[in-house]
């Protein structure tokens, strides 16, 4: 028997569903992902992933079903205590504080995954156990040398690293990613998926991706979205000539005898889109 076998996922949904009024944005969605996994989120644009990260990470109630972060439930709790159970998440828009400099961006994040709160009688610079998490992630994200300028003056893929370290900063077990790598170049997206790849290991990292070699060189697993609804999960080749998929994206009969069609294939995003 696997640990695999013994350890309960870690995060779990089941039955998951979400309406705004009579709009059902997802309907009866269930996912297992293991500890450890990389994990992609695939589907058109309005397939509801942003709104599945949301009910995640406790940004919006579910209307049914229930979530649970290694084993232990979490529907309905607050943002704030299921990101202290271990789980942090990005968002497609840049969300930094463009006044404050890189390392202090990082460090607020870090002193909230401290358990620091606010309060009048703490000096942030004798704080060493932040500062030296804050200069560990800023390592680890490649921002070292940027620490002191404004966060509002990095380049674009700059400020996105900068989010993945902020979520980083709290030292989670479970990492969601909105779209890392939309809007950058491709040797831009090539280093930051280097960089999304060291700073993931040992963890479990959810993300939604729309660059199909961002998908392939990542995931171990990919779960696609049509319409609210799972249409299936599975190792990334199985995904790229699963024949429901083709014709989800496509809107066209699927290829034939397995075969992948380009828009689905490495160096394409734009079935995604």
């Amino acid at each position: 028997m696997s640990l695999h076998d013994i350890a309960p996922p870690a995060l779990q949904l089941t039955g998951v569903s979400k309406s705004f009024g009579r709009t059902v944005v997802l309907s009866n969605v269930d996912l297992d992902i293991v500890a450890g996994e990389r994990h992609a989120l695939i589907g058109p644009n309005g397939a509801g992933k942003s709104t599945l990260f949301d009910l995640i990470s406790g940004r919006i109630p579910v209307s049914s079903g229930h979530v649970a972060l290694h084993g232990q439930p979490v529907t309905g709790l607050a943002a704030r205590r299921i990101n202290r159970l271990g789980l942090a998440r990005s968002f497609q828009i840049s969300s930094v504080f463009a006044r404050l400099s890189v390392f202090e961006n990082v460090r607020c994040a870090t002193l909230f995954g401290l358990g620091y709160r606010y309060s009048f009688w703490h000096r942030l610079a004798r704080l060493r156990d932040a500062a030296e998490r804050t200069m560990a992630v800023l390592e680890a994200i490649g921002l070292t040398a940027r620490r002191d300028m404004p966060a509002g003056s990095l380049s674009y893929a700059e400020q996105r690293a900068l989010e993945i370290g902020i979520v980083l900063a709290s030292d989670p077990r479970v990492m969601l990613l909105d779209e890392p790598t939309a809007g950058m170049s491709r040797a831009e997206s090539e280093q930051a998926v280097g960089m999304i790849r060291r700073v993931t290991a040992g963890r479990t990292l959810i993300m939604v991706e729309h660059d199909m070699d961002v998908v392939f060189g990542l995931a171990d697993r990919v779960s696609v979205l049509v319409q609210g609804r799972l249409l299936a999960t599975d190792g990334p080749a199985a995904i790229r000539a699963n024949p429901a998929v083709q014709q989800a994206y496509l809107g066209l009969p699927a290829g034939r005898g397995g075969t992948v069609h380009p828009a689905l294939s490495a160096g394409s995003s734009e079935a995604l889109r």
